[in-house]
């Protein structure tokens, strides 16, 4: 690992889970040192993330389930609001989605919102291949379970509208061409390119991001 991780926030409502959770990412020797803080609803989350801004000791990573009971006082209505709580306040953590959904809405938003390094469905994976998925996550490789991808990528293939000139900004910026050198492949202005390009990441991050950051998340939906 890069980094040391210090400091792990677990929160699911079934405790069992957690528990198996920590247990299992134990089983690597790295994680010996590690402290795990659990959290069973928004409210006990909101209240150790709150506990950790003021001691200034930020989670490294972050387990986060999204059907858990809500905190309507702090309008936390799910896993998926407590997670972008973690990514403001602590905007280094390593945020990891678990969920029993499939419905594709809940997921975009979560996606859209949050923009996990990992999101993982509970129906895809076992106890035998957490430990290793999550070993990757936290050495900064990105991890979407099946069908999380795939209900993803096909709700952002029914609300896209790339034509020609977007997909080829997009192929050619994989090939390291940069943006201002575009023109030279593309019979498109500069400007023209810029406003795609601002278009294209709001639609598949919805937030600012680098072009790097656009390819690899086009690359992990498989949309290139």
């Amino acid at each position: 690992m890069k980094n040391k991780i210090n400091n792990i926030l677990v929160i699911d409502d079934h405790p069992m889970n957690s528990d198996a959770y920590i247990n299992l990412i134990k089983s690597k020797d790295e994680f010996n040192e590690t402290i795990f803080h659990k959290a069973t609803n928004c409210f006990s989350a909101f209240k150790i993330i709150k506990q950790a801004e003021i001691t200034e000791t930020p989670f490294d990573v972050a387990l986060i389930d999204i059907s858990i009971p809500e905190y309507k006082e702090q309008k936390l209505l799910s896993g998926t609001d407590v997670a972008l709580l973690i990514r403001n306040t602590f905007p280094d953590c390593i945020i990891i989605m678990l969920t029993m959904h499939n419905e594709s809405l809940i997921l975009f938003n979560a996606y859209k919102q949050v923009n996990p390094e990992g999101f993982i469905s509970k129906n895809d994976i076992d106890f035998e291949m957490f430990p290793g998925i999550f070993y990757k996550i936290v050495n900064s490789e990105n991890y979407y379970s099946a069908s999380i991808n795939n209900a993803i990528q096909q709700l952002l293939k029914r609300t896209l509208s790339w034509d020609e000139f977007d997909t080829q900004i997009i192929l050619l910026l994989d090939k390291g061409i940069q943006t201002k050198d575009l023109p030279q492949f593309i019979n498109i202005s500069l400007s023209a390119i810029e406003k795609r390009k601002a278009v294209l990441k709001r639609q598949i991050l919805d937030q600012k991001t680098s072009d790097k950051d656009l390819i690899a998340k086009c690359k992990l939906l498989k949309l290139i």
